[in-house]
């Protein structure tokens, strides 16, 4: 007996309820996870799939609706432990599209209203929105989105990130003026970030992100003051003391009080200009310095901003067209492990090669044993991966449904591939498995050497992972101790640095060349060198600073150590067991013997040229790495700064300069070339 209609009709009714209730709940989740864990378990892609279903069941049932509805609010709106402060003006979200077609629907809905416009179009930069509030041009606060009426107050934080002026600088300042920005995560830090969380022991951090979100909410300021983060404003909301009538005129007025705008917009006066802008950045997103998702598409003219008007949560005049995530399939052949220079054993996907964000990817890190088993990947799996950040390779999940059963079980081995040794954990808590053998390790001996070599420690001519592999298995080292007094005679004993004749290749040259060049480097260099865990070059600088050598470093108490600015306990805890190791201390004398200097030049010894003054170096220079720029500026007694404000002393202008010279050039700062600057190194002002 078929039932009847009105049956029907109500069972349908509960099912668009319970569909509307259930959607809801699982947004609410995945916001609280986003906004206050910085933990997201679903991509973007996947978040905006469950926002649109719930968008469309609204609208077609709006008498089903919840007056808790996630669409009526603004972000997620949970409680932080940050103190909470109302925004001056609410600030609200983005409306999202996510095709031509999409857009071409936004397009006509602006011009049904008989407006007249221009299009500004920027990248989206996928950050932490934050707002900053400046009072008669000083910065009094900084809150992040929240809810769009109420955010976490993250003022001391934000005064760390050095692009950020606290004080405003030019003509015009207004009285109050509130500025609406992302914090984000620069795109060359991320992998350093996450290697120094690995070796901390830490979890990493799965985007840039989730790294600019988790270094903002530090509770100790001086945790987010060792995070290279970086802010781009777009926007302003309360505002007094100064107009203006277009976007783009905006954005020049706060360019010009000192802000860090983004050099990636452009004004277009159709839509296929605009089109084009889109195409052109998804083809290019890969040479962005920060992650972008999108391109924000806004009407530039003010006053037809405010023709349109708002709905509840976003403005009506802007849109924000999102790409999709670049993800492809695979096949996960193995799962293998390596052995890092610390010991670390780090399980790795070794996969059908495969073309993911412009390139071709063969393997991809999976962290450690729990993440595999948390992802629930088996090797024989087609799995999804993308690169996180668009960097790092990434594996997100296995296809359950291209399952056959011949999958199998990854299983972490006990010993060390490469030693034999027995696998533990290192300490209690720790996540992660090492082995113990790190002085005769082939795996982490090599790994060192190839640190030692690289461009973030001593950076020597030849000594890549090859040349490191060569040293070891010619048996011309037995470890890094025996690095600096290698003979162009010992190196006639490898193939690596001889030709097919048995001569002298000419990178053995160049290698003993680059050895002899790396025995003067600064001491925090040969500190990062020596692979003590934790120590960074900030750390190594901030020792090398304080000591001056390796023997007071070496003397100095747990305390001494800890008690130094940048250094802190646990630091001060692994250099304290690295040099309580005897194999350890024969590296250094060893080091010492080949003629390594282990002491810095006293800085009396350096004519203090720059005592006093600020100086700013923006582009390339031809003579100068970039920390040998800030090294020659700060062992001369000056400031090396990032910003160019009205206490710039001197900006020295290399290669493709960017926007702080012109910065410089509004101020009326004195501008020096290369030539100038090294004139400056030697004579100062006087």
């Amino acid at each position: 007996m078929a039932l009847p209609q009105y049956v029907k009709q109500f069972k349908m009714s509960a099912q668009i309820r319970h569909k509307i209730q259930e959607l809801s709940e699982d947004i609410r989740d995945h916001q609280f996870k986003y906004y206050v864990l910085d933990a997201p378990t679903i991509t973007d892609a996947a978040f905006d799939k469950l926002w649109n279903q719930l968008l469309s069941l609204e609208s077609e049932y709006p008498q089903y609706k919840l007056e808790s509805s996630p669409t009526l609010e603004v972000g997620g709106g949970f409680a932080t432990a940050f103190t909470q402060h109302d925004h001056i003006q609410k600030m609200m979200s983005l409306d999202n599209v996510f095709d031509s077609d999409e857009l071409t629907t936004w397009f006509e809905r602006i011009e049904k209203a008989g407006v007249k416009n221009t299009w500004l179009c920027e990248v989206k930069v996928d950050g932490l929105a934050i707002n900053l509030l400046y009072e008669n041009g000083r910065l009094t606060r900084a809150l992040t989105r929240g809810n769009g009426v109420t955010g976490e107050d993250v003022t001391l934080n934000i005064k760390t990130i050095k692009s950020i002026p606290t004080e405003l600088t030019g003509k015009e300042i207004p009285a109050l003026l509130e500025v609406r920005g992302e914090v984000f995560f620069p795109l060359k830090s991320f992998d350093e970030l996450n290697d120094s969380l690995e070796e901390a022991g830490k979890p990493r951090f799965a985007n840039p992100r989730n790294a600019a979100a988790g270094s903002l909410r530090q509770k100790d300021p001086k945790v987010t003051a060792s995070r290279p983060l970086d802010v781009v404003v777009h926007g302003i909301g309360a505002v007094t003391g100064v107009n203006f009538n277009l976007q783009s005129n905006a954005y020049e007025l706060l360019k010009g009080w000192g802000l860090p705008t983004s050099s990636r917009y452009k004004v277009v006066a159709n839509r296929k200009e605009v089109l084009t802008f889109i195409d052109e950045y998804e083809k290019n997103r890969h040479n962005v310095e920060h992650e972008i998702d999108g391109v924000v598409i806004k009407v530039n003219e003010l006053d037809v901003q405010n023709t349109l008007g708002f709905t509840s949560r976003a403005p009506k005049w802007a849109i924000a067209y999102k790409y999709p995530p670049e993800e492809v399939s695979t096949k996960l052949l193995d799962i293998k492990v390596s052995v890092g220079r610390t010991g670390r054993v780090t399980p790795f996907a070794y996969m059908q090669p495969v073309k993911v964000a412009g390139s071709t990817v063969t393997n991809a890190t999976l962290h450690n044993a729990q993440e595999i088993v948390r992802k629930g990947i088996l090797i024989g799996d087609t799995v999804l991966i993308r690169k996180a950040g668009d960097v790092i390779p990434e594996v997100l999940a296995p296809v359950i449904e291209k399952r056959d059963g011949s999958e199998k079980a990854f299983v972490m081995p006990s010993k060390c591939p490469n030693c034999g040794s027995k696998l533990r954990a290192m300490s209690e808590g720790d996540v992660d498995i090492r082995c113990p053998n790190s002085q005769s390790c082939p795996a982490q001996v090599v790994e060192r050497l190839f640190y030692i070599g690289s461009r973030s420690a001593l950076d020597i001519d030849v000594l890549g992972y090859e040349a490191a592999t060569a040293l070891l298995a010619d048996k011309l080292v037995t470890d890094e101790g025996d690095l600096f007094a290698l003979t162009l005679k010992d190196l006639g004993k490898s193939d690596f640095f001889t030709k097919k004749d048995g001569s002298r290749s000419v990178i053995a040259d160049r290698f003993i060349a680059g050895l002899e060049l790396a025995k003067t480097r600064p001491l925090w260099r040969i500190l990062v060198a020596l692979s003590i865990r934790h120590v960074g070059p900030t750390s190594a600088q901030a020792l090398a600073n304080k000591f001056g050598s390796i023997t007071n470093i070496q003397k100095a108490s747990a305390q001494e150590l800890a008690d130094i600015d940048g250094v802190g306990g646990v630091i001060a805890d692994a250099i304290v067991e690295w040099f309580d190791i005897d194999w350890h201390k024969q590296i250094i004398k060893k080091w010492e013997k080949a003629g390594v200097s282990l002491v810095d030049a006293p800085k009396a010894n350096i004519k203090q040229t720059l005592a006093g003054l600020t100086i700013v170096v923006t582009g390339s220079l031809n003579d100068f790495k970039r920390d040998e720029i800030t090294e020659a500026i700060t062992s001369r007694g000056g400031k090396a700064s990032a910003s160019v404000s009205s206490k710039t002393d001197f900006v020295v202008a290399g290669e493709a300069a960017g926007s702080k010279l012109d910065k410089a050039q509004e101020l009326g700062i004195t501008i020096l070339d290369e030539a100038g600057f090294k004139v400056l190194l030697e004579k100062g002002i006087n």
